[in-house]
């Protein structure tokens, strides 16, 4: 809505300018016109479409600097920043003896232009000495800051904002992955978050109750375990639910958004945001289990088929053993035969060690009768 109303701004500030300044064409051109006020319409269309034009291209430079600054460490903005006032002010000091020097009304332009082509150079001029000997100066402002200066040079991105979702907070597995140090960067937590705890902790629902008491008390200890590392987003966005003013947030602050809901992650991936599903790093940190691999598992339940019996991994994984129906209860070898990624996960067959020697010496029963 505001890149629009840039633009219409720019529009009617061309169109007004080339209204208010067609009386101060030359003399021969509003002569020569034959038709007065055909010649003003022509000329404030011209300015206004000339205005709509810079317009747009005034709202795609902001946006563009909006996002490389979004992107850009700290450190290297404030260098950059101080580069470019340096070199201002420099070019302002040498030009103001010149500025003072008399010039007859012929040549009365150069004072201006040289002025802004000096402003103009000067300026980028220490700018690029920032961007380049950024290094330095990082330095002289904290000699111990080692990450800083990886950064400056682009060995090292920057780390970008991590922003959680009430399930992940209700979860609580954030609070093992940031003490394991997987999660880098600052933790975001919005308002409508807190609030949607809040109402959880007073719900008449015991279950909902238990969850945001479980998620407040989870707040409170990070709180206490990384302080300022812990940032309450206060901007108020509007949408429908939690789940909008999220996306709204992610999207301004060009941050993560950490999720253990699929369906906000798919929507958060169509539009384009970078987003972690606490689910699919599960799935990525399972242990690739092979054919022909031996595992140690209880057998704790039957499975679908008559001879199936059913045994989990660690990590909760669900392994399909042939011929253990009967040895439920018992923890015996399983050789791994083959696995299966589902949408809802992954799921190993196996079959148990002793069915295969013993398969050979049925094998073998019909040759010695035979003999």
């Amino acid at each position: 809505m505001a890149g629009f109303l840039t633009i219409i701004l720019f529009l009617i500030a061309g169109a007004a300018s080339s209204w208010l300044g067609f009386e101060y064409l030359p003399e021969k051109v509003v002569q020569g016109a034959s038709y007065f006020g055909e010649t003003k319409t022509v000329i404030t269309a011209l300015g206004g479409f000339l205005g709509l034009i810079t317009g747009i291209l005034f709202q795609q430079l902001t946006t563009k600097i909006t996002q490389e600054t979004k992107s850009t460490p700290t450190d290297l903005l404030v260098s950059r920043s101080v580069g470019l006032i340096l070199g201002l002010l420099i070019a302002n000091l040498l030009l103001a003896p010149l500025l003072l020097l008399p010039l007859a009304k012929e040549v009365f332009y150069i004072k201006p232009l040289i002025a802004i082509l000096s402003n103009i150079f000067f300026g980028v001029l220490g700018y690029n000495l920032a961007e380049v000997h950024g290094r330095t100066f990082l330095r002289l402002l904290n000699p111990n800051s080692t990450e800083a200066l990886l950064i400056a040079e682009g060995i090292l991105t920057p780390a970008s904002g991590k922003i959680l979702d009430t399930s992940v907070i209700i979860d609580g597995r954030i609070q093992g992955l940031l003490k394991c140090g997987l999660i880098e960067g600052q933790v975001i937590v919005a308002q409508t978050v807190i609030e949607e705890l809040q109402q959880l902790a007073d719900s008449s629902n015991n279950e909902k109750r238990a969850k945001g008491r479980r998620g407040l008390k989870l707040l409170t200890e990070l709180r206490e375990d990384y302080g300022r590392r812990l940032v309450i987003n206060s901007t108020k966005y509007q949408g429908q639910g939690t789940d909008d003013r999220l996306l709204k947030l992610t999207e301004d602050t060009g941050g993560t958004l950490i999720t253990a809901d699929f369906n906000l992650s798919q929507v958060a991936q169509v539009k384009e945001l970078r987003v972690l599903n606490l689910s699919d790093l599960v799935i990525a940190l399972r242990p690739e289990v092979q054919p022909g691999e031996k595992l140690n598992l209880k057998i704790v339940r039957e499975g679908k088929e008559e001879t199936q019996g059913v045994g989990y991994l660690e990590d909760g994984t669900m392994v399909v053993i042939e011929g253990a129906r009967k040895s439920i209860g018992e923890r015996l070898e399983v050789i791994v035969t083959g696995a299966l990624q589902t949408s809802t996960g992954r799921m190993i067959f196996g079959k148990l060690e002793k069915d295969h020697p013993a398969n050979k010496s049925d094998k073998k029963k019909p040759s010695s009768s035979q003999s």
